[in-house]
């Protein structure tokens, strides 16, 4: 009888066994442990922007503030006091050197150079009848000899008055253009007093400051070439040359003072102006760029990623001039190579990568709805629905 027992629940349970396989597809529980150990796992590709590298000319240059100057400048004053007699110039005129821009009243000093000249004369007239009679030996040698000084100092202080006559007539020292004039007919004027401005604008100079560092490269050279804008030319850009690079460094500042000049024929620009100026050091025509945001820095060195066939390689760099949003690679990249830009923080060494800019896949086509059965015959049929 037990055995008999143990015969028909072993056939019970392989039954059962049997009719699970069969239905394995419709058991829940076992589709979706069929489905996982079927499906082959996918490769994780981490999404990221890429760039071409590619080539550009690149300027290295110093960028500096930059101030106008004059070829030569000066403050016209009185070197006397005097009233002001005679006014040869007006607001703005060009002068040649030596053009008398103003006379003083001279009257004083002119009568004095009349009495002095009068007294010098006399002096040589009594020297010369001196050494006539000394060839004579009518008049002693000690006689002839102070008559003699006495000619010389009439004839320096002659000289003398001349010279300070000459300060009542005050001239342009080099050519060029006065400004606005300063005083009026009549007026006593005293030294010191301004009359006027002289500039000679036919050359500009550009002056500006360079920092040590720049400096000490050996690149900041006589002969360099400076372009330069500014506010009052807003449509113009300026080319001057280096022509001269001071001695000494500012201690304050470190900086050392840097002179460009410009020929000024059209009268464009103006002492004192202010202007942006740009000192070129040297030109690559096909130096590499890469945006800024490809750069990953790691301790004192730069690396960027460089996608090949999907894959990407942490290539190290060295990084040459640098511009707005954008660098110049100048070992590691080629034109060309493309870069990663976004998601460098997810990016690891060999890794597989995707654009996250790629075109998104095609959306699956919906599954289809299931059709319903036909009943099979024994099967009741559903009732149809009573016409109203």
């Amino acid at each position: 009888m037990r055995l008999v027992t143990q015969v028909a629940v072993v056939a019970i349970l392989a039954g059962v066994g049997a009719g699970a396989w069969a239905y394995k597809d419709q058991l829940p529980f076992l589709a979706k442990k069929t489905a996982t150990s079927a499906a082959t796992p996918a490769v994780q590709r981490t999404p990221v922007e890429t760039a071409t590298a590619r080539t550009e000319e690149v300027r290295n240059q110093i960028e500096a503030v930059a101030t106008t100057l004059a070829n030569e400048a000066v403050t016209i004053t009185a070197k006397t006091a005097g009233i002001v007699r005679r006014i040869n110039f007006h607001d703005g005129q060009k002068v040649p050197a030596g053009f008398v821009l103003v006379e003083l009243d001279a009257g004083e000093s002119q009568a004095k150079i009349d009495e002095m000249r009068s007294a010098t004369e006399n002096a040589r007239n009594n020297l010369d009848r001196a050494n006539q009679l000394l060839a004579t030996n009518n008049v002693a040698k000690a006689r002839v000899d102070e008559l003699k000084s006495a000619y010389a100092a009439s004839e320096a202080r002659l000289r003398a008055e001349q010279a300070k006559f000459g300060d009542y007539m005050i001239k342009a020292p080099f050519a060029g253009k006065v400004g606005l004039r300063n005083i009026s007919l009549g007026a006593l004027i005293r030294p010191g007093d301004v009359v006027t401005t002289l500039d000679d604008t036919s050359i500009i100079k550009l002056d500006f400051d360079v920092t040590e560092a720049d400096f000490g490269t050996g690149q900041v050279r006589v002969g360099r070439t400076v372009h330069a804008t500014g506010a009052g030319i807003p449509d113009r850009q300026i080319e001057a040359k280096v022509t001269a690079i001071d001695t000494r460094l500012d201690p304050v500042t470190r900086t050392v003072r840097v002179r460009a000049e410009v020929q000024n024929g059209d009268e464009l620009l103006k002492p004192g102006m202010f202007m942006n100026a740009r000192l070129v050091l040297d030109r690559r025509p096909n130096a590499v760029i890469v945006p800024e945001q490809a750069i990953l820095s790691r301790g004192p060195d730069q690396f960027v990623y460089i996608v090949r066939d999907g894959v990407a390689h942490m290539t190290k760099v060295t990084l040459g001039q640098r511009m707005v949003g954008k660098v110049e690679i100048a070992e590691g990249v080629a034109a060309g190579d493309n870069v990663v830009t976004a998601g460098l923080q997810q990016v690891r060494d060999k890794a597989q990568v995707r654009r996250a800019s790629a075109e998104p896949e095609a959306p699956k086509a919906p599954a289809a709805q299931p059709q319903a059965s036909q009943p099979q015959a024994g099967q009741p049929q559903p009732a149809k629905p009573a016409a109203g």
